[in-house]
């Protein structure tokens, strides 16, 4: 069964950059390893479709926890954590078991925090991590920034948990699974779906089956 399931992800890993390849241009998806803090030269690199790997420190924040900074930023206040050029990944992960880091840790719908996310960006966040498309505001946040958007695999939440080494709540215990907390990842696998540039793969999706 291993054997089988190794063989049908490298056929559809084949099959996607086929298919991005023929919608995107002459330019198929590469793959990419990236260490945060990021830089702009790091992100100018990444355009939609590009497979990526992070190592280092990602942020885990859902709404509640948006809610929180924004209400500090709007008090004055200072936010857990420098967020410039940092991610910011939408997960509120399920209890550890004996032995594990973390539980399930799959993305969050990103729509929840669109409302936060362009202040955020303003600031200096470099990323974020989630799933579904994002809202015109943030998109326009995206491309003023140089900032950028990756989705990870929702059906995938314990696979992606492998990679996270460290959870460390740095705010608000009190959300539980919601509290703003630092992530040590190792090549935690995501897909760039919006670009420094302007691209946006949820649209490119569109346009290629609209044919």
């Amino acid at each position: 069964r291993l054997r089988l399931r190794r063989e049908w992800i490298a056929a559809a890993r084949r099959g996607r950059q086929s298919r991005l390849k023929a919608g995107f241009g002459d330019t198929a998806m590469q793959t990419h390893h990236i260490t945060t803090p990021l830089s702009k030269e790091d992100i100018a690199k990444l355009s939609i479709g590009d497979i990526v790997y992070i190592s280092g420190t990602i942020y885990a924040a859902r709404d509640a926890a948006h809610k929180r900074m924004i209400d500090a930023l709007d008090n004055g206040e200072a936010l857990p954590a420098d967020l410039t050029g940092q991610l910011i990944y939408y997960v509120g992960p399920t209890p550890a078991k004996p032995g594990q880091v973390i539980g399930s840790a799959g993305p969050t719908t990103a729509g929840r925090m669109d409302a936060y996310a362009p202040r955020l960006l303003d600031l200096g966040l470099a990323g974020m991590i989630g799933k579904g498309n994002r809202s015109a505001a943030v998109m326009d946040a995206i491309r003023r920034n140089g900032a950028v958007y990756f989705a990870a695999t929702g059906g995938a939440a314990a696979l992606i948990a492998r990679s996270i080494k460290k959870y460390t709540v740095l705010a608000w215990p009190e959300l539980g699974p919601e509290a703003f907390a630092a992530m040590e990842v190792e090549n935690f696998p995501v897909i760039v779906v919006a670009d420094c540039k302007g691209g946006d793969l949820y649209e490119e999706g569109r346009r290629q089956y609209a044919r």
